[in-house]
């Protein structure tokens, strides 16, 4: 079939898809018809895209399938009285369907939209002032060439840094142990990071919780007020209409025997 042909066929379906009612298997043969004729439409605008494909995580089948979803959204809208050929209206729509998707998933860490746009721009603008400049533009130049504010274009820097990501697998150079053949290697999760003091204290909780669901409601309750609020065993005396001795004593009672519970597991 001539390309001429093609396209005489193609508009026959879409002449008889815009005479049918949605929905009806009539109409779901005609569109899937146009979709299987111009699939090639997508196969094309896709090979524009392999080489980012190959250098990231995407399957060329991916980007096919998000561009066959833009083909669809050009078929719905085709108007055959524009006098438009179809394939001027679908290239943009599949073109755009495809980079939205890269925009969307291939950003390790999620920012806003508003910010992943803003880093194509920041990166224009730097190398465009950088070959001005003979240098690297300051933020405030950045700033100032894109009418933008500092704390924007600051904003766009840092969200800038979440589009790639290195995994903690990865080796680091061990710049304390040497080796014939030069530094040893450890992977990063081993080079960085440190203790977090709060994880004891998680840990503390994640005991005690059990412990306390065990205290009488009144034995909580003073827990609460000395610890909690703050309060003086004679102001929870006072409070609860007990003496000062009292609390004393209800007191290291209750806190011995959290004591005892925590040191028995």
């Amino acid at each position: 079939m001539t390309p001429t042909d093609a396209r005489e066929l193609s508009r026959s379906f879409f002449r008889r898809l815009r005479s049918l009612e949605e929905g009806t298997p009539e109409y779901q043969y005609a569109r899937n018809t146009l979709i299987e004729m111009n699939l090639s439409l997508v196969q094309f605008a896709a090979r524009r895209f392999r080489n980012r494909a190959a250098g990231g995580s995407l399957d060329m089948d991916d980007i096919i399938q998000v561009g066959t979803i833009g083909l669809i959204k050009a078929i719905d809208r085709y108007d055959l009285e524009r006098e438009v050929e179809f394939s001027t209206l679908a290239l943009p729509y599949i073109t755009g369907e495809i980079k939205r998707y890269f925009r969307d998933t291939t950003w390790s860490v999620r920012v806003p939209r508003r910010l992943q746009e803003l880093r194509t721009e920041l990166a224009k603008a730097q190398e465009a002032l950088t070959d001005v400049l003979n240098r690297a533009p300051t933020v405030k130049e950045i700033a100032e060439h894109l009418d933008l504010s500092e704390d924007e274009v600051i904003d766009g820097l840092v969200a800038a840094n979440g589009y790639t990501s290195g995994s903690l697998d990865t080796a680091g150079a061990d710049g304390d142990s040497q080796s014939s053949a030069g530094r040893t290697t450890r992977p990063l999760s081993e080079c960085v990071g440190d203790v977090d003091p709060a994880m004891e204290l998680f840990e503390d909780f994640h005991t005690l919780a059990p412990l306390w669901e065990q205290l009488e409601e009144r034995d909580r309750l003073i827990l609460q007020m000395r610890f909690g609020q703050d309060k003086t065993q004679a102001e929870i005396g006072a409070e609860l209409g007990i003496s000062q001795m009292q609390v004393s004593r209800l007191l290291s009672r209750t806190l011995a025997r959290l004591r005892t519970g925590m040191l028995a597991v």
